[in-house]
């Protein structure tokens, strides 16, 4: 392979990455004209088209998608082998894209993020959140954070946050109005706080288990929302009843501003977990984030 085609996939790859011909230009150091003209050339050369431009988004196409597919392992692997060669054992560097859900990367990757790098100043991170379950290689992603049910077979996991348990809450003033449920079939009486899937606009439908039943119940309310966190302030304020993550409401409960309700029928369940694809030769930094999430964090970090 020429110095050109090679720097004509790596082109290519950046675009896709980025999302962007100028954001692609600017990581790659060039005009953006400069590095439209280089995917002409690579498009040329393959007679095929890679890319779809509009004039917000630049996304690939099938055989775009096929080819990062197949590519970006490659490079990958040409990346760690250099790095293995070029770096001092012990300082890692480079850049790593992490794909997240919001809630993950707020609550468990954040509090990481300024040790990791204040310990690895040469590794840069770029962090995307996102609820979709994307296709890590084809997204050009080094590492992803999901719960531990939504985890292919084939990726590597790290626990990140322990096991995680949903809490149906109240605050005392709107118990004292509208009563208590007693069981999840008692929700359907009472003014819930609904959450809407970014993804497909589904409303989700609250989970519940124990002693081997599950149930998936489907609740109305005065409010759907796609962003979960303003839940908690709406249901201090009395104005029904939410279905939240126990660290949104811990503080609350204890307080005596929420009050826990049905709680024998909400177990523990597997949290979110780091996750990668399996590789022979890991990049230096992906190697250091992985073990530094298996490290135990301070008890007051």
């Amino acid at each position: 392979m020429r110095g050109s085609e090679y720097a004509q996939l790596r082109a290519f790859v950046a675009v896709v990455e980025h999302g962007s011909f100028v954001r692609a230009a600017a990581h790659l150091g060039m005009s953006a004209s400069a590095l439209s003209q280089t995917i002409r050339q690579l498009e040329e050369r393959l007679d095929v088209r890679l890319l779809n431009r509009t004039t917000r988004s630049v996304s690939p196409s099938d055989a775009g998608a096929r080819l990062l597919l197949r590519l970006q392992p490659a490079l990958n692997e040409v990346d760690a082998a250099l790095a293995g060669v070029t770096q001092t054992p012990g300082t890692p560097s480079g850049r790593l894209r992490i794909n997240a859900p919001r809630v993950a990367a707020i609550h468990y990757l954040a509090p990481l993020i300024g040790p990791f790098l204040n310990t690895y100043p040469g590794v840069s991170l770029d962090i995307v959140t996102d609820e979709r379950l994307v296709d890590m290689v084809a997204g050009g992603f080094d590492v992803g954070i999901r719960l531990g049910e939504s985890l292919d077979q084939d990726m590597i996991a790290v626990e990140l946050s322990g096991h995680l348990e949903m809490m149906v809450v109240a605050s005392p003033a709107y118990i004292e109005q509208f009563g208590t449920p007693h069981t999840p079939h008692d929700l359907s009486e009472h003014q819930c706080l609904s959450y809407r899937w970014p993804t497909d606009g589904s409303l989700y439908r609250w989970e519940f288990e124990r002693a081997g039943e599950r149930l998936a119940i489907s609740v109305k309310g005065p409010l759907v929302v796609t962003e979960p966190e303003m839940l908690t302030r709406v249901a201090l304020e009395g104005a029904g009843i939410a279905y939240l993550f126990e660290h949104q409401v811990r503080e609350h409960i204890s307080a005596g501003r929420l009050v826990h309700l049905l709680q024998d029928w909400t177990p523990a369940f597997p949290g979110f977990y780091l996750y990668y694809p399996s590789q022979r030769q890991m990049a230096p930094a992906l190697r250091a984030f992985v073990d530094f999430v298996k490290k135990p964090m301070p008890p007051d970090s």
